[in-house]
């Protein structure tokens, strides 16, 4: 199972940017994933899930900002992130499981946002 998030940057405050996650060895329309960050210094912490059916659950932190979706015959996920702040700053990871449940991380993509 290899997982590579892609789609990082550089933005100012108040823009967007859209994360997007490939996936091969598994596949997104039988494995529910999620995305994760871990800003400098600080732990990993989750954002939100997709399962396999298409329904998301988010950080109740991140008030609506940010947007998690699939296309299942590309087996790619997105994360939208809108109305960027500096404290979003971070290494963006995401994540999924396979049927025994062992998690499976890709290779991050760095967003900075400028103040």
């Amino acid at each position: 199972v290899q997982l590579q998030a892609s789609g990082g940057g550089s933005v100012q405050a108040g823009g967007s940017l859209r994360l997007s996650c490939t996936a091969s060895g598994i596949f997104f329309s039988m494995n529910s994933m999620g995305w994760f960050r871990q800003a400098p210094g600080q732990s990993r912490e989750l954002l939100g899930v997709i399962d396999e059916e298409g329904s998301t659950k988010y950080a109740d932190f991140l008030k609506g900002r940010f947007t998690i979706s699939a296309d299942n015959a590309k087996n790619v996920a997105f994360l939208q992130m809108n109305d960027l702040k500096p404290e979003d700053t971070a290494v963006y990871y995401c994540m999924t499981t396979d049927s025994s449940d062992r998690p499976y991380f890709g290779q991050g993509t760095l967003v900075t946002v400028s103040s």
